[in-house]
């Protein structure tokens, strides 16, 4: 007897919900509405959602397929439609819930509208509020559409990885959507909505690569975040064969996170030496973690890194950067793996103080055999909390300067050039003490900001309204530029800002805050791109950025928007700070600065070594102090030696 197919075919893709998945399918089971086939994928899920679902699969409706590795949300709904037996295609998410007579509501307004192609439930969602159709006025989400089948397929992880479901789907589908003016679904909020996963600035492309454990780089776009194009931007690196570890090279173990231009780190690569990374869990987005879309490092398991280290025998253990990253680091120097460790923190012991983890920080600073800080500045506040161990050695360069190899182009022509008399500034980021009524100050001075970054841009909406009302034509909004393109776009500016604040630690370490120990992520940006940089002259006050525009001579330090505007009309000053900036850049570049690296590490581990020989009483005490006393020297913005 031949099988007659289903009316409706059920799309469920799932991954990490063993604990949601017995109630979607149950919702199913329910349903007033029987002719209906469920197409479950499991898109690589590491719990126990494989047994979790067994004691369904003795309803011949239900079918059950799983992906060795995680594919995406497209791949799997592809798949799905192209298995399905049913004219109409529905969705269930694992972690969703549909209501007795949901499928019946949507079938009987696809098939009353001949025209109309997609049908459309409302929805509940956040527990207890509701939405006649799209919620938030942003899309269609899965558990409410029910639409014809179709040849049209969902965009999948090679094509683009996004929240948008119209950009992905529901725009192909050329036709009436009709709304069944019921409510019969649940969109289930918890944190480990896919969009959340995916959308800046708690989510973003870390946390999602991270959550998902994907392996390739991604084309990427989010409606809360910019456009990234891994595939093309890192094909260089995947492409290039790995260098063998050299003679005397390192095994290096990552430990943390990379923070902004992750790719750095292959500059160790590049010279001999073996990477690896044990990477923090539930990153945002600029929490850089494995795996890693350049390649050339190796990543070691989570759930047993203590026999992982056992197996790679690294040389030493490198743990960085972002505050995030203190409890697995700490974790890491607690268990006391007979290796090395240096600790490299870029930011910020302030947040450690406000999210509880100021212990770990301060026992990763004592019990380190290396330190690294990001400013001379930050190591002096830090003094007077660390006791040190004896045979410890310290150094000074900041945490995440950007590789070498996006910085060849040459500079592009001044913009000011064209509108005589005027100055265009550039803002490569948020305009921290930029207020509106100082970019006011700043047009009576006939000099223009231009504000870089579309996700910032939302952030400070508000101020982008308010100050374009009260500046008219001086305050200019961009998108957001990538690595490649920082020394064409943003050398046609006289000048760009860093932190603009004014210090108040009168010359005291004890009395300085964040503002004043921190090196910004744009100050590189900045010198890489040959733009001077515009600071609050904060003399008599210890401020880092302001001792590295000081010490370079790459900048304008002035009281107020009066004076800039004198020191600007300067243009032998400025020619001068031009080709001055541009001829430091490779100060603000990683590479520069890996040879001193190398053998800072070098002298971490022989005195390592020597301090395991003092405690079998082996050998007596010859440590080496080099980076103890020449950190002053040491410092990230000291002249290097020509690549």
């Amino acid at each position: 007897m031949e099988m007659k197919n289903p009316a409706v075919s059920v799309i469920m893709p799932t991954y990490k919900h063993e604990l949601f998945i017995r109630r979607a399918i149950a919702s199913l089971l329910e349903q007033s509405f029987t002719d209906w086939e469920l197409i479950i994928i499991n898109d690589g899920s590491p719990d126990n959602t494989e047994e979790t679902v067994q004691p369904f699969l003795q309803d011949k409706r239900i079918r059950y397929y799983r992906n060795k590795y995680n594919k995406g949300l497209g791949a799997c709904l592809n798949f799905g439609m192209s298995i399905a037996f049913g004219s109409y295609i529905t969705y269930l998410p694992s972690d969703d819930v549909i209501y007795v007579d949901h499928l019946q509501s949507l079938l009987d307004v696809l098939e009353q509208n001949e025209g109309a192609v997609l049908a459309y439930s409302s929805i509940r969602h956040h527990y207890n509020r509701s939405a006649k159709g799209v919620v938030n006025d942003e899309w269609l989400q899965l558990v409410q559409v029910m639409h014809r089948k179709t040849e049209e397929r969902w965009l999948d992880r090679k094509e683009l990885e996004s929240d948008d479901l119209n950009r992905l789907f529901w725009n192909k589908l050329q036709g009436e959507r009709v709304l069944t003016n019921q409510l019969t679904c649940e969109w289930v909020d918890h944190p480990n909505q896919r969009y959340k996963i995916m959308q800046e600035p708690i989510g973003g492309i870390n946390t999602f690569r991270s959550y998902y454990n994907i392996g390739e780089p991604l084309i990427y776009h989010t409606t809360k975040g910019n456009f990234m194009n891994e595939v093309e931007r890192y094909a260089p690196y995947r492409e290039r064969v790995s260098t063998p570890l050299k003679e005397n090279g390192l095994k290096i173990l990552l430990v943390g996170e990379l923070a902004y231009n992750a790719e750095r780190v292959l500059a160790l690569e590049e010279q001999g030496h073996k990477l690896f990374g044990l990477w923090m869990e539930e990153p945002y987005w600029y929490n850089y973690v494995g795996p890693l879309p350049f390649d050339h490092v190796e990543d070691i398991s989570k759930e047993n890194w203590e026999e992982e280290i056992k197996r790679i025998k690294p040389d030493v253990i490198y743990a960085l950067l972002n505050w995030q990253a203190v409890p697995l680091c700490h974790e890491v120097l607690k268990a006391n793996t007979g290796i090395p460790f240096v600790w490299h923190f870029k930011e910020g012991p302030f947040i450690c103080l406000e999210k509880g983890t100021w212990n770990e920080m301060i026992e990763l600073y004592n019990k380190a055999d290396g330190r690294i800080y990001t400013s001379e500045e930050m190591k002096w506040w830090l003094d007077d909390f660390i006791t040190k161990e004896k045979h410890s050695l310290d150094y000074v360069l900041d945490g995440d300067l950007p590789k070498k190899d996006w910085f060849d182009q040459p500079q592009s022509k001044l913009l000011s050039e064209s509108t005589p008399g005027e100055f265009h500034t550039v803002v490569p980021g948020r305009p921290i003490g930029l207020h509106p009524h100082t970019v006011v100050e700043l047009a009576a001075q006939k000099i223009h900001v231009h504000f870089y970054g579309d996700f910032t841009h939302g952030q400070w909406k508000q101020w982008i309204e308010k100050t374009q009302l009260m500046a008219p034509g001086f305050l200019h909004i961009h998108p957001n530029v990538d690595q490649e393109n920082w020394v064409k776009e943003f050398s046609q500016y006289d000048a760009g800002w860093l932190h603009f604040f004014q210090s108040e630690n009168r010359g005291e370490v004890k009395r300085s805050n964040w503002d004043d120990l921190n090196i910004p992520a744009r100050m590189a940006t900045l010198a890489l791109a040959g733009v001077p940089m515009l600071q609050r002259d904060n003399a008599e006050h210890i401020v880092a950025i302001q001792s590295v525009v000081k010490k370079l001579e790459i900048g304008l330090l002035f009281d107020d928007m009066e004076e800039l505007g004198r020191l600007m009309r300067n243009k032998t000053l400025m020619s001068c700070l031009r080709e001055n900036t541009w001829s430091q850049r490779q100060v603000f570049m990683f590479d520069t600065h890996v040879e001193d690296l190398v053998q800072f590490f070098r002298q971490v581990i022989q005195n390592f070594k020597n301090k395991e020989a003092i405690q079998t009483n082996k050998v007596e005490p010859q440590f080496s102090a080099t980076h103890q006393r020449a950190a002053s020297d040491k410092t990230y913005y000291s002249q290097p030696q020509p690549l």
